[in-house]
């Protein structure tokens, strides 16, 4: 099962957009990790039948928290736009709250960089900025592919 990953779309509504239309007949759940939540609200709305998932980035108004933890077939996922967890300077706050919470996965986003590692049983993931990246890449997202054989992850270039 194909979970898709992004970030940090701050307005760029056809990013958003182009991220959905690329994977709407192969995925069905979207998660976002914050700094957009106005064009995830219009994804919603265009993409009723697709599971979406998110969080507030600093650059939301904080209707909903920053963090949280979902469950996606089986596997416990912890989704963070990642600014209050300070992961500009290190990852140990964002491992420490994804250990608490028995998460497989933890995800984070605000450092509009792309980054991947598997890491003592925890696969950390940052998909990268949707429309301002700051790591000299094109814009990003990622997918998690979950399967009885394991979880995989990729970044996209979008």
């Amino acid at each position: 099962m194909r979970i898709i990953v992004f970030s940090d779309t701050h307005g760029n509504i056809s990013a958003a957009r182009q991220i959905f239309d690329l994977n709407k007949h192969i995925c069905d759940h979207f998660i976002f990790l914050g700094d957009g939540l106005k064009e995830l609200e219009v994804m919603k709305e265009i993409y009723t039948d697709k599971h979406i998932y998110c969080v507030s980035g600093n650059c939301d108004e904080p209707v909903i928290p920053s963090t949280d933890v979902i469950e996606i077939f089986k596997t416990k996922i912890l989704l963070a736009h990642g600014h209050d967890l300070d992961v500009k300077n290190s990852y140990d706050t964002l491992i420490s709250l994804a250990k608490e919470s028995n998460a497989q996965i933890a995800l984070y986003g605000h450092t509009h960089c792309r980054y991947y590692k598997y890491k003592n049983g925890l696969h950390i993931l940052n998909p990268g900025s949707a429309s301002q990246p700051k790591d000299d890449l094109p814009p990003s997202y990622a997918f998690i592919d979950l399967s009885p054989y394991g979880t995989s992850c990729a970044l996209v270039d979008l």
